[in-house]
């Protein structure tokens, strides 16, 4: 039970300095000159990710952990890690674009183009798996594909728009 407690500490505290950055990095990629595109959905996907945590604290917070599940977890940490570090100051939550900058290929966007969204959606079944919650997992996992289908069809659109896409 305390490490399953523990988890979900580390994991809120992990988001809440994660928006922290994020909200720097847009911030100063404004100044620069960047655009946001899709600000009208950004809410729905705080929306998610916060019921999301929420839930789990309800459900799982004096349940016991799963222990490879939760292995499995804090291995994506090191893939979410990787993203960060490859962005830089380029990662944010929202869709900021720096129109005529280069897309990032260093990390795994050498690899794809959007491993972030992969890390989220494996971490979004993943963790309440670790908690013997795979009905919860599934329900989020869809709620989060039909958000994230709108995101990366923004995001996409917003790359587009300021050619800086690459035919690949």
């Amino acid at each position: 039970m305390r490490l399953g407690l523990a988890l979900l500490s580390l994991v809120t505290l992990q988001r809440i300095g994660e928006l922290m950055w994020a909200r720097r990095n847009t911030r100063r990629l404004k100044a620069r000159g960047a655009i946001e595109i899709g600000a009208k959905h950004y809410g729905l996907i705080v929306f998610v990710h916060a019921a999301w945590l929420l839930g789990l604290w309800a459900l799982a917070w004096d349940r016991p952990l799963i222990p490879g599940w939760a292995g499995v977890y804090i291995s994506l940490q090191a893939a979410r890690i990787w993203v960060l570090a490859s962005l830089g100051e380029r990662w944010t939550t929202r869709i900021v674009v720096l129109p005529k900058a280069p897309l990032v290929r260093a990390g795994p966007y050498r690899f794809m183009s959007h491993p972030n969204y992969l890390v989220v959606v494996a971490e979004i079944a993943v963790l309440p798996l670790a908690y013997g919650l795979p009905g919860y997992a599934v329900f989020f996992s869809l709620v989060n594909a039909a958000v994230l289908r709108i995101r990366i069809r923004a995001e996409t659109r917003a790359l587009e728009q300021f050619s800086m896409l690459q035919a690949t």
